[in-house]
């Protein structure tokens, strides 16, 4: 399966379901389901104690660094414009790094899993690991 890097708490924030978009510099032309991995940096992990982080952070156990923590399905990537981006409300804004040039990538459909520790990589990469959904 197909996976994807990110820091906390922004892993953990498409895990819950309060992140729906996620936005890098580069696109992809793969649509399909794909890994939500949990980088094991904890550079960020400030942000949990600000809004709109704390907020839609709800459950503090969610965060476990260094693993797979849910699946999604990847449906759109999407150059991002004045016009697209002005259409991204908030919070789901302040969760990205939103200018012209860059693209949003379109979550659906994210289930959270049983934490599988991995090792992390840039970009899309490849992950085998059990999928237990937690319900």
């Amino acid at each position: 399966m197909k996976a994807l890097t990110l820091w906390e708490p922004w892993a953990s924030l498409i895990a819950l379901g309060a992140k729906r978009i996620e936005t890098r510099s580069w696109p992809t032309n793969y649509r399909g389901p794909i890994a939500i991995h949990a980088a094991k940096s904890r550079k960020f992990w400030g942000l949990v104690a600000q809004e709109p982080f704390t907020s839609a952070a709800t459950q503090p156990t969610i965060f476990h660094p260094g693993c797979v923590i849910a699946i999604a399905d990847l449906v759109a990537c999407i150059e991002m414009t004045p016009q697209n981006i002005a259409m991204v409300d908030e919070p789901e804004r302040s969760f990205g790094h939103y200018e012209p040039g860059r693209f949003m990538w379109l979550l659906a459909n994210v289930r959270r899993i049983d934490p599988v520790p991995a090792t992390g990589r840039q970009r899309i990469w490849e992950w085998e690991g059990p999928i237990n959904f937690i319900a």
